[in-house]
């Protein structure tokens, strides 16, 4: 393929060059004098193990030259990379003026082009930016529209500086969010050769998986960090500790728990928390982000009566009560926590829950349900169906298997609100899920 790539920074150098070497004709842009002629020289304008060798060979092939004029890039081209910088603004807004202006000059260029053309957003913006930014500049400045006179895609890079080449040809997916088919199907062409899945999607969801990714990675760098600072303060070692931890493939260093949902809860996660973070306060050891939890944790449960609020429904039916399907455990569940808030804000409730009935509850279960909702016995339903009948808004609450069977035979009228991920689709007319 023919491309051009618009930006011979880090990530536009990195894949000018990648992309050369997969054999496809590459011209690199650049305002920078300076830059345009390091990659005609085929030396590296970045520091970069191994670039400067691999520029000067697609150099020295010619599969890769550079240029300042972004409408000799359009013209010698069918598809478009914009490789620009996004710097933070002081308010930590992303500053968007390069990726504005490299926009309006390839729309500009774009006027007078009569064959299909595929502009392909590769710097890391947030979600609808594509959408709201770059198409209109574009449609703007070309006088055309969007998917049928041009193509317009998402492509985020997952490059760690280092070991970007490697990265390049070894990644863990491909993503190609897409405007229409015939753009995503235009990108996908550039990584026949990559052994890795390869997904389309909307444009706003591989916007947002580039934030999602660089997100969990900060966020295990911190919780190392935080689990280290404890652990020297206890005189143990946090190596050892984090050593241990990624030995569980099973859950730790894993897919588990990394979904979309509702609440945590149980006998287990809530106290261990209280009690680390405890100790970390006696010790003086500050845990920002391990002391934040509990408390994100409980907004889920605000948003989730903000939800239900919005119906303005008075009759709920509320499907599930321990906090796990499978078990009757209802200590600390998040959903007894629902419970008691919508009782308290004058909601009739109604709840079934398989397994939780009060006369078989003992123990510590039944001193919860008496202390948090001394009259859950009225509420607990063994009728699955007079529950469904009785109330106006349902409430699917864990995922016992049951619910996705009874929220698929029921009639799209039904009004649902969605804790768990059993609804097909994201929010769509009466019912809606609590992050879908």
């Amino acid at each position: 393929m023919r491309i051009g790539i618009y930006g011979m920074g880090y990530v536009g150098a990195v894949s000018a060059a990648c992309f050369a070497d997969a054999g496809h004709e590459v011209i690199g842009v650049d305002v920078s004098p300076e830059k345009v002629d390091l990659i005609n020289q085929g030396r590296s304008p970045v520091v970069e193990p191994g670039l400067s060798a691999l520029l000067g060979r697609v150099t020295t092939a010619r599969r890769l030259r550079a240029t300042r004029r972004t409408v000799e890039a359009v013209e010698g081209t069918d598809l478009s990379l914009v490789c620009v910088g996004t710097p933070s603004q002081r308010n930590g807004d992303l500053d968007l003026r390069y990726i504005e202006a490299v926009c309006r000059e390839i729309g500009e260029a774009l006027r007078t082009r009569p064959v299909y053309h595929t502009v392909v957003v590769r710097s890391t913006v947030l979600p609808g930016t594509v959408r709201k930014v770059v198409i209109p500049l574009l449609e703007s400045a070309s006088g055309k529209i969007a998917g049928a006179d041009f193509g317009v895609a998402m492509n985020p890079e997952f490059l760690r500086e280092g070991t970007a080449i490697k990265d390049f040809n070894e990644p863990p997916m491909t993503i190609i969010g897409e405007f229409n088919a015939v753009s995503g199907a235009s990108v996908a062409g550039l990584y026949t050769q990559l052994p890795a899945p390869l997904m389309r999607r909307d444009l706003e969801i591989a916007e947002l998986v580039k934030y999602a990714c660089n997100s969990w990675h900060a966020a295990k760098i911190t919780f190392a960090n935080e689990i280290g600072s404890i652990a020297k303060a206890l005189t143990v070692d946090g190596r050892e500790v984090m050593e241990i931890l990624c030995l569980d493939r099973k859950l730790n260093i894993s897919s588990h728990y990394l979904r979309p949902g509702f609440a945590f809860g149980g006998s287990c996660l809530p106290k261990d928390l209280r009690a680390l973070n405890y100790r970390a306060g006696a010790l003086g050891v500050e845990l920002p982000m391990l002391g934040s939890i509990i408390r994100s944790n409980r907004s889920l449960i605000e948003r989730a009566v903000d939800m239900i609020a919005s119906y303005g429904e008075k009759r709920l039916g509320l499907l599930g009560l321990s906090f796990k399907a499978g078990t009757d455990d209802l200590r600390e569940s998040p959903l007894v926590e629902l419970a008691e808030t919508l009782l308290g804000k004058g909601y009739h409730l109604s709840i079934f829950d398989r397994n939780v009935e009060y006369a078989r509850v003992h123990g510590a279960n039944r001193e919860y349900i008496n202390s948090r909702i001394p009259h859950v016995s009225s509420l607990l339903k063994s009728d699955l169906d007079e529950v469904l009948r009785d109330s106006d808004l349902m409430i699917l609450g864990n995922k016992d298997r049951i619910y996705e069977r009874v929220l698929r035979a029921m009639p799209e009228e039904k009004k649902w609100v969605d804790l768990v991920g059993f609804l097909p689709h994201g929010t769509n007319g009466g019912s809606q899920g609590i992050a879908w």
